[in-house]
């Protein structure tokens, strides 16, 4: 032991040595590299292994890979090169003969076990009599089933099987159980077994660690996410863990300090509502109301200390989505003249605001005269028939559901808005009624209420889990705000639609402000009256404001060759600094994270895996790599391979932030889905840089006019209040003769 000891001491040592010296021979050849020409089919790269020098070669892509591996097991001098393997150096990735064009020159490879190989020695370390044996070689196995080849070799075996009857028989330690379960995990992410595979024992198990209160904190974190893809694959299986998994487990998990167990459990959360049948996510909405689930993710999630996380703002946003959406069947149902119902509803609108204690004693013609003059008072524009202002949808009954709750909950503000402007004149009379039908519009428009919510959407309104019933509440709010901004403006019926703007104006900028209550909304929106609205917008007007004198717009494109340049070094500059994308799967979206980014010399496109709480990984740690001079195109859209694979199924949200860059030859391509709108102008226009093309995003027509607008303004800044005249002033006729020179040599001396 001793001897080997030392013999390892000596290799970490001169291997130190032999990677300086290695670095800098491998810096070399990737000099030469970009000087020489090189044959298509040959790229440079290295191949090491622990304790050996590294190995420089020219690896031919056209000659088997098994050929070449045996070329590096001669030089070694190892024995039964069909042990061996290439593997990217830090990556649990396998060369294969199926991405071995994805090598590029001055890539760094590993030479290692197998994959068949090493899914044996697991396969028997996992059935070890040893307890540490068996947990190391499940951690080990967690790690390297990332890899598809490793994890079809494993599977072969039967490997997954040996995992399910592990968790089934439940004997091993909580250490050894997280480890099987990740691997488990790991595994059936390829999509190469079905989940519908898994028995009715298996599912139980896993359920009963996900309801157990004493269940370590990390198996419970790996449960809950191999239910979520459970739900997501069938019918069968989302039946299956809904009748298994305790809901009151779920609303306890939402109230634990920690993060990772929180999310899963939304996450599992909202995989059961959207995958339930109308009357499943009726009964589960009913029970999360009746536990009060709207409190606890306000208290213990929003108003938590610690800032939320993105994938958790993505479920909140697909909660308050789901909810929301509940209200479409109203929003899209025109009002029935026929059902008693919706009549009584729209004689209680009239009802509690004018006193009708003696109508019964009226005839029925006076009735009906009575009730139409009433009507019109409401602001109904078929007073005779008010049923036909409610046949259009959108809002349809929605409409009549706001005003009768505004009615019924808040019957004083309601009756003094009637009354008030039934007794103004009746040009600037404020139509209760149709401004509550264009109102209740808005602000389905601005929830977004019957738009199916987006794979990629994080955007969440707080205000949403501070309310039971958030639309009929910003209702009662906004009404009252329409009516005071309608005597602000002092506007008369012709006004109407531009009054319904500003108001609609007030609405947006205040929920941009992400307010906590509606008290809070209530205190800003009023805060944010027609003057102020004004003021912004005279503000706005300014900064996009543009001379149109001829000078000026001469002077502007003098400049704009200047700014467009500064703007594509910002592009490049942000290229370098990189971008964390995530990979959209509609199984199973969380721990799908990559990096890339643009090296500082401009010549390599750097990509990677990485885990979700990695901040700017170092470019040496993203193993994947192509060369500027190697992207042919870029794509955006329903024109990238990975929208065209998914079409029909991707909403235009995410098609707005697609693009794709080919290589290489047209069928290779890297996609991206970018975080934001931003982010996709920031790369699609430095992508164009790269490739000598013009940028086109609306993010750099917006930055150029900016910068050309400031540039404008501070040359400009002498001739404040001076008329710039449309053409230069006329060149005067030259004098009849030059005979006024004065000679200043003479006074100096």
């Amino acid at each position: 032991m001793d001897r080997v000891g030392s013999t390892h001491t000596a290799c970490a040592v001169s291997s130190h040595h032999v990677r300086l010296r290695f670095s800098s021979r491998l810096r070399g050849v990737q000099s030469v590299a970009a000087i020489m020409p090189q044959q298509k089919d040959i790229v440079r790269i290295a191949i090491q292994m622990p304790g050996a020098l590294p190995q420089l070669i020219q690896l031919d892509q056209k000659k088997p890979l098994s050929a070449v591996i045996k070329e590096v097991c001669d030089s070694w001098n190892l024995p039964g090169p069909e042990n061996y393997a290439l593997q990217y150096d830090g990556v649990q990735m396998y060369i294969t003969e199926s991405n071995r064009l994805d090598i590029k020159n001055g890539c760094i490879l590993r030479l290692t076990k197998a994959p068949g190989r090493c899914a044996d020695d697991l396969h028997k370390g996992i059935q070890s009599s040893d307890g540490g044996v068996r947990c190391d070689s499940l951690k080990e196995l967690a790690s390297v089933s990332r890899d598809v080849t490793f994890a079809q070799e494993f599977i072969n075996l039967d490997g997954h099987n040996l995992l399910v009857k592990i968790v089934e028989d439940s004997r091993e330690s909580n250490q050894i159980m997280t480890h099987t379960l990740t691997s488990f995990t790991e595994l059936m992410d390829h999509g190469i077994v079905s989940w519908e595979n898994l028995s009715a024992v298996f599912i139980k198990k896993i359920a009963g660690f996900v309801n157990s209160s004493s269940t370590d904190v990390s198996m419970q974190q790996v449960s809950l996410d191999i239910l979520e893809n459970m739900v997501l694959s069938s019918r069968q299986l989302f039946l299956q863990v809904k009748q298994e998994v305790t809901m009151e487990r779920l609303v306890a998990h939402l109230q634990v300090a920690n993060q990772q167990i929180q999310t899963k459990a939304m996450a599992l959360l909202m995989a059961l509502l959207q995958a339930a049948e109308d009357a499943d996510r009726q009964e589960m909405f009913a029970f999360l109301n009746k536990k009060n689930v709207r409190q606890y993710i306000y208290k213990d999630i929003i108003l938590s200390s610690s800032p939320v996380q993105d994938e958790m703002a993505h479920h909140l946003y697909v909660l308050q989505s789901v909810t929301l959406n509940h209200l479409e069947t109203r929003m899209r149902t025109p009002l029935d003249c026929y059902c008693q119902e919706q009549r009584d509803a729209l004689h209680g609108l009239r009802q509690a605001a004018f006193e009708t204690d003696s109508e019964n004693s009226l005839s029925n013609e006076r009735r009906r005269s009575l009730c139409a003059k009433e009507f019109k008072k409401l602001g109904f524009s078929n007073n005779s028939n008010p049923g036909q202002d409610l046949v259009r949808t959108p809002p349809g009954l929605l409409a009549l559901d706001t005003m009768f709750y505004f009615a019924t909950r808040y019957p004083d503000a309601y009756s003094r808005f009637v009354l008030e402007n039934s007794s103004r004149e009746d040009k600037h009379e404020c139509p209760f009624a149709r401004s509550s039908i264009q109102l209740t519009l808005i602000l389905c428009e601005i929830l977004r209420i019957g738009d199916p919510p987006s794979e990629t959407g994080s955007s969440f309104h707080p205000i949403f889990f501070s309310q039971d019933r958030l639309l009929e509440e910003l209702f009662c709010v906004c009404i009252q705000l329409l009516n005071k901004t309608w005597k602000e403006m002092r506007a008369t019926q012709e006004d109407f639609d531009k009054v319904m703007q500003v108001v609609k104006e007030q609405i947006t900028r205040t929920l941009a402000s992400k307010p906590t209550s509606l008290e809070l909304f209530k205190n800003k929106v009023n805060a944010l009256n027609y003057s102020e609205i004004l003021k912004l917008r005279q503000t706005e007007r300014l900064h996009q404001e543009e001379t149109l004198a001829p000078p000026v717009l001469e002077l502007k494109e003098r400049l704009k060759p200047e700014l467009l340049e500064l703007i594509r070094q910002q592009r490049l500059n942000r290229l370098c600094q990189g971008t964390m994308f995530r990979k959209i799967s509609s199984r199973r979206r969380q721990d799908k994270l990559w990096y890339c980014r643009l090296s500082p010399n401009h010549k390599m496109l750097h990509y990677g895996d990485v885990e979700e709480d990695a901040e700017n990984p170092a470019i040496e740690t993203l193993q994947d790599k192509i060369p500027v001079a190697d992207i042919k195109g870029l794509l955006t859209g329903k024109d990238c391979p990975h929208m065209k694979e998914n079409k029909g199924k991707q909403t235009k949200e995410v098609l707005d932030l697609a693009f794709s860059i080919t290589y290489d030859v047209e069928e290779c391509s890297l996609n991206f889905i970018a975080p934001s709108r931003t982010d996709f102008c920031l790369w699609t226009d430095g992508l164009s840089v790269l490739l000598g093309r013009d940028m086109s995003s609306e993010s750099m027509r917006s930055e150029l006019e900016i910068l050309l607008s400031m540039e404008i303004k501070l040359r400009l800044l002498d001739l404040e209040n001076v008329p710039i005249p449309d053409s230069a002033p006329a060149v005067p006729k030259p004098p009849s003769n030059y005979h006024f020179c004065y000679d200043f040599s003479q006074t100096e001396q």
